[in-house]
């Protein structure tokens, strides 16, 4: 049966699985490197591409291709590519779209090991970035060179929330022959869709809200087949494939993608308010608060506001540790997107390897303070929080 023409909710928990002759209700994991072929013809037709099927779990695996269908029938994609982990994602794709001499548009706010590999390692093979200001489209357009392939962001970005509009980027992209990549992972499928938008390649790190529950790490890619095609052939090739373990568990999280991301939204939105109002904090970002530079293109683009949030406090590093330091629910951790609450330093952990002018020139301040909001009652993490913002 295909589901690609029902619900966003029954996608989630049915799309690409077909039952064996076992009839199993949960998909099975498919635990073995290679697979066994009938006869030394069919080997070679499947080493030929010219039958489909399995031949060796680097690149062929029934667990991973459940997976692969379902995110890409929650994206609205042709086609996904499991990696092994978020960044393993972003790697294989520049390794399969860009060769030396092309350049890349990047939005500056990005993971910090986002900005290492554009700037530091794919550098080394002649493949240059130009970073800019995320919501500056003059910025955008005067950045391009003919040599431009790629356009990379992520909406929103990590850690200040900030939004770009995918619609108008796709236009500029196509209008110059270049390709756009969107960064999802912090919304997912569930809250933004970004090839409707006009993107060309969705980028996920699967460990984060696609899971849920901090287990496993993972990767994803979505788009055209023409473009996944050249994706596979990296994974196929070097091997940053995902694990078929990884994979079912990552199933598991779709299941629940739906309601866990509107339960994240809604918590993360009232404790974003709780925080505006507490006299030691000095900004929030959240795209879900009306003073959000954003907060219109959030409503348009976004179909709700997603768990992250940033508040930035008085008092530098000193201030935003005493906070962090404070707690005794929420964990002290970088990763983000589970059902337990997160709560990390930025300019000390995620982008800590960036320099101290880019973290400035990003506007990632020694007192800003990143929450993942997780699936806890609201008023406890308020609780949890206020120990820290409390002034003596």
């Amino acid at each position: 049966m295909e589901y690609d023409n029902l619900g966003f909710g029954t996608r989630a928990v049915r799309s690409g699985h077909r039952r064996s002759p076992e009839g199993e209700q949960s998909e099975p994991i498919y635990l073995t490197s290679s697979f066994v072929f009938a006869d030394a013809a069919e080997a070679a037709a499947r080493f030929a591409e010219e039958v489909p099927g399995n031949i060796y779990s680097r690149f062929t695996n029934p667990t991973v291709r459940v997976f692969e269908e379902r995110l890409a029938a929650l994206e609205g994609g042709e086609r996904c590519i499991g990696t092994a982990s978020g960044m393993a994602a972003i790697l294989s794709t520049c390794m399969a779209l860009l060769k030396a001499g092309d350049h890349i548009v990047s939005s500056r706010s990005l993971f910090g090991s986002t900005v290492s590999l554009f700037e530091k390692y794919l550098s080394r093979f002649g493949i240059t970035t130009t970073f800019v200001d995320p919501c500056d489209l003059e910025a955008w357009q005067q950045a391009l060179r003919p040599e431009t392939r790629l356009l990379f962001f992520e909406t929103p970005s990590n850690p200040l929330t900030e939004l770009i509009d995918i619609a108008v980027l796709a236009g500029l992209a196509h209008d110059h022959g270049a390709l756009l990549a969107v960064d999802n992972c912090f919304c997912t499928p569930a809250l933004q869709r970004p090839l409707e938008y006009g993107a060309d390649l969705v980028i996920h790190s699967a460990t984060k809200f696609l899971d849920g529950q901090g287990r496993c790490v993972g990767g994803a890619v979505v788009g055209s087949e023409a473009l996944c095609s050249e994706v596979h052939g990296v994974i196929r090739t070097a091997g940053p494939a995902m694990s078929p373990f990884n994979a079912w568990v990552f199933l598991k999280g779709l299941e629940t993608l739906n309601l866990r991301m509107r339960a994240h939204s809604a918590a993360a939105e009232e404790l974003a308010h709780w925080l505006d109002g507490q006299p030691a904090v000095e900004r929030v970002n959240y795209p879900g608060l009306a003073s959000h530079p954003q907060h219109e293109l959030a409503v348009r683009q976004q179909i709700g506001f997603g768990g992250l949030l940033s508040f930035e406090v008085a008092g530098g590093r000193e201030a935003a540790w005493r906070v962090i330091d404070a707690v005794r629910i929420i964990s002290i951790t970088a990763n983000l997107g589970g059902a337990r609450s997160t709560i990390t330093h930025p300019a000390s952990t995620t982008h800590g390897r960036l320099s101290a002018a880019q973290r400035a020139e990003t506007g990632i301040r020694e007192g800003l303070v990143r929450v993942s909001v997780g699936l806890e009652e609201v008023e406890d993490l308020k609780a949890d929080l206020a120990h820290g913002l409390a002034r003596d």
